[in-house]
């Protein structure tokens, strides 16, 4: 589902608040609102942008720096070709670049490239709030009514439309499965009392249906 016109708003208003009004921020977002839009996109769209910032609201004063942690969003998937570790590369790289061109202090620009980094694998270290509340915000799907995670997940089908059906099955539970086998899903305090039993239920039942033969639901091209 794409954002709504109020919604779009709402999401560029989110950026000049964040960056300021300057006309090298402007361009800055504009690129940024480009990018999130492109065609091939199906889950990592503004949509999901706009609902990790709003995680991020809720999880605010978990964070040391919420700013930084949204400016870290912003630029998460900001390069997104369905290529896991590179992607995050080219994105922290993107951030590093853009949010100098805009005067955002450099210890936070490289606080921002930094936790770009770490959404590569969720799995930020012991002590480490800003990288608790980036992860958990770009995970906080998991943790959504089931109606919605099976949107989720049929939007990332979508995406790996190109994949075939036995390949994206394994890849797609390797994946689970590794996160499920951590000591827990999420590393806020919020994230694990309100989102953690969901999530677990949500993707129990992803894997058992990666298990059965049954088609993957995904939306069209």
């Amino acid at each position: 589902m794409p954002l709504n016109e109020e919604e779009a708003v709402l999401l560029a208003a989110a950026w000049r608040r964040l960056a300021g009004g300057g006309p090298e921020a402007a361009a800055v977002g504009a690129e940024l609102l480009d990018r999130w839009n492109e065609p091939h996109r199906r889950y990592h769209t503004l949509l999901h942008l706009w609902e990790t910032l709003r995680a991020v609201d809720v999880l605010q004063e978990e964070a040391r720096d919420a700013d930084c942690v949204r400016y870290a969003v912003w630029f998460h998937d900001a390069v997104y070709e369905g290529r896991p570790g590179r992607d995050e590369e080219e994105s922290a790289e993107l951030a590093g670049r853009l949010l100098s061109l805009i005067g955002v202090e450099p210890g936070r620009v490289r606080e921002a490239v930094r936790l770009v980094g770490v959404t590569a694998a969720h799995r930020p270290e012991e002590g480490d709030a800003d990288g608790a509340v980036v992860c958990d915000a770009d995970l906080s799907v998991l943790g959504a009514p089931a109606d919605e995670y099976l949107a989720y997940t049929a939007a990332v089908r979508a995406e790996y439309r190109h994949v075939p059906d036995r390949v994206f099955r394994e890849g797609r539970t390797a994946v689970l499965r590794s996160l499920l086998n951590g000591p827990h899903l999420f590393h806020t305090s919020f994230g694990r009392e309100h989102w953690e039993a969901g999530a677990r239920a949500n993707m129990l039942a992803e894997l058992d249906r990666l298990a059965s033969p049954a088609p993957l639901d995904a939306p069209p091209p």
